[in-house]
Order: structure tokens, then sequence, then C-alpha cells
């Protein structure tokens, strides 16, 4: 990676400039080896300058998973145009389509977060889960306007659901048989029916109300 010229920046800048570098990193080594001489390196600043911005390493490691987070949850908010033609599946396909779309176009550093020993850190953990919250109640809003109440099972089902769509696009991103490799549309088109799938016996309910919904 080059070397940034030093620049003059103000401190908002700097600090968001440090945390940009750190989520490039993340494209080429997990996030427990991002190092902060690596970054001031980077930055053209001294190392002991990035601990004026965080508190500590593993408070700019934080800053940086929680930028990547948020991130990926602007990038995959329901496209306004879309709601607009208040079809709750459509909705639900356009999000998933973005989703799938993030992770091909952020691969490294997606399944480095995913995938990456930072699950194990209590803090990580709890922004993956902040993280994870969000996508639930995303998709329980649709399924709200489909006049699905949000009870236990169906909550429970959703989370199931995000975690499979996690997993089956990891596994498509890494291509483990080339020969049977599916294309981006037949990847939403299995995550989507995966959602009344999942549901039946958890909440049979909301699985008939999907089925007839996508069926029209």
């Amino acid at each position: 990676m080059t070397v940034v010229k030093r620049t003059r920046l103000s401190p908002e800048q700097r600090r968001a400039q440090l945390i940009d570098l750190g989520e490039k990193m993340l494209a080429e080594r997990p996030i427990e080896q991002i190092s902060v001489e690596d970054i001031a390196d980077q930055a053209g600043v001294s190392p002991g300058l990035l601990f004026h911005y965080f508190a500590s390493k593993h408070d700019f490691h934080l800053a940086i998973v929680r930028h990547a987070s948020d991130e990926m949850l602007d990038y995959t908010a329901a496209d306004p145009a879309v709601e607009e033609t208040g079809d709750p599946i459509r909705v639900l396909r356009s999000v998933l389509s973005s989703f799938i779309d993030y992770a091909s176009e952020n691969r490294a550093c997606y399944v480095s977060l995913s995938r990456g020993t930072a699950n194990g850190d209590p803090d990580m953990r709890e922004i993956f889960e902040q993280t994870r919250v969000v996508m639930c109640e995303r998709v329980l809003d649709q399924l709200r306007a489909l006049g699905i109440e949000p009870t236990p099972a169906v909550a429970l089902s959703v989370r199931g659901w995000i975690a499979y769509v996690e997993e089956v696009t990891i596994t498509w991103l890494h291509n483990p048989l080339p020969n049977a490799q599916l294309s981006r549309d037949e990847l939403i088109d299995i995550a989507a029916q995966a959602l009344p799938a999942l549901a039946v016996a958890a909440a049979p309910e909301m699985a008939a109300t999907l089925l007839s919904a996508t069926a029209n």
C-alpha cells in the first residue's frame, strides 16, 4: 500500500481517515493484525497521534468494525423507489440483492469481519449483534406490511434466515465448487425462497402468507 503524504486535516477528518485506512486493511488481514504503526505509516503521522483520537488499539479496532457495519447497513437499506411500490416482497428482494452486492464488492472485508477471530471479542460481538438486530427489524417491518405479526416465533425465524443468508453468501463468494457456481440471480432466488421454508415449523402463518404473496 502507498504511504499517504502528510497533510493537515481537522480532527474529524483525521479520525475518519484513520478509520478508513483501517477498513481498507481489512481486505488484506484480520482485524487483530491491523497495527497502529502500519496505520500511522499509511496516514503519514506518528503512531502516538493515533491515540489522540482513540483510547487504545482495541478502541481503534472497534471504530473500524463499527464503521464497516454502518456502511453495510447504509448500503443495504431499502431503496425508496422500491418502497414506493408498496410491495413488501419486492422490497425484501431488493434488500437481499443489495446485501449480496455489498458482500461481493467488499468480499475480503466482509468475510474478515464475519469469519475472523474478532467474533470472539465481546465488544466486537456486540457490534455484530446490533447490526443483525437492525437487519432483522428491517425484515420484520416488511412482514408487518404483509399483516404478519412479529411474534417470538416469527422473529426467531427471521434471525435464522439472516444467519442462513450470511452463510450461503460467504460460501458462494468462496466458490468451492466452480463447476456448480450459481449466478447472482439464482443465489437471490434461493435466499428469498428460504425465508418461508425456514418459517414452516416455527411460524407456519408467516410461511403461508409469504408463499401466497410470492405467488401473486
